[in-house]
């Protein structure tokens, strides 16, 4: 160990430089030092920059059309349901009510399709013999007509 430090301080002495040429020396490490720093700040820079520009110009994805659905709620009274439906939509929406009845034997009930216009509202009732286990509202866009 003592051999080793003895050999390192004899190198450093036959390195010594005079203090002008150590100056110019440090003074180049800094300018190398900061050209290196700007560099690689530009290359990532520019690097981001062109990612962020290549997503932005990707098509995204369309977006998907509004969902006019008139806002409905239901109430079950015993054996019985009513859904109370609005349309506050600018488009007519076709709502359904679906009973499922909680007995084996006691038959589940669907209602035909309600054709609910911008601004209307409507009542769809159901029922079960015994006990109603689940209840849901369907909600279908309108059928084109064949002749217009």
């Amino acid at each position: 160990m003592l051999e080793e430090h003895i050999f390192l301080v004899v190198l450093l002495r036959r390195v010594r430089r005079s203090p002008a040429e150590e100056v110019l020396l440090v003074r180049t490490k800094w300018r190398n030092a900061s050209a290196l720093a700007a560099a690689t700040v530009l290359v990532w820079g520019t690097t981001c920059t062109a990612l962020h520009f290549r997503q932005e110009t990707q098509d995204p994805r369309p977006a998907p059309p509004p969902s006019y659905q008139a806002r409905c709620s239901t109430v079950v009274a015993g054996s019985r349901v009513t859904a109370y439906c609005h349309n506050p939509y600018p488009a007519a929406d076709r709502v359904r009510l679906h009973v499922e009845c909680d007995r084996w034997w006691d038959v589940d009930a669907d209602t035909s399709p309600v054709l609910l216009r911008p601004a209307e509202y409507g009542e769809l009732t159901g029922r079960c013999w015994k006990e109603i286990r689940s209840v849901w509202i369907s909600h279908q866009p309108p059928r084109a007509d064949a002749g217009t």
